[in-house]
């Protein structure tokens, strides 16, 4: 006697659940990545092997001085050192014509993270790009 079942099994299986679920986790972390402000400012780091697509037109060189322990700032790298508080006169003026504002500071490896930040500031107020330079390793 052969018992035959009327009922078929299906072994198929809806991903319609799923997708909702990764459609929600979606927008989840969308919504809450755009409520993370970090308090930091925005700095193009440049690759040592590789090239940075933004160009900078303006170089801001911060110097330490051992013997006094003082620190000169050069802009273009001229030989005559700008006092601090004309730095950002001096960025304001030769930045002003550019579409995307752009500078990069070259500061020598012994120079306090204090200086560089100070610059940074500058940067921040006026709402330029800054590119810290670094050596290739």
């Amino acid at each position: 006697m052969a018992i035959k079942r009327t009922t078929k099994v299906d072994s198929g299986f809806s991903m319609s659940s799923m997708t909702d679920i990764v459609f929600l986790l979606l927008i989840f972390f969308l919504v809450t990545s755009t409520l993370i402000n970090p308090n930091a400012l925005k700095l193009l780091l440049p690759k040592s092997t590789g090239q940075v697509s933004a160009k900078a037109t303006v170089s801001v060189s911060i110097k330490h001085w051992h013997a006094n322990d003082t620190f000169t700032y050069h802009i273009n790298g001229n030989e005559t050192p700008v006092a601090f508080s004309e730095i950002e006169d001096d960025l304001i003026e030769l930045l002003q014509q550019e579409a995307d504002p752009t500078f990069s500071i070259y500061a020598d490896e012994t120079v306090p993270i204090k200086e560089v930040v100070q610059v940074m500031n500058i940067a921040k107020r006026n709402h330029y790009k800054v590119i810290m330079a670094t050596s290739p390793e």
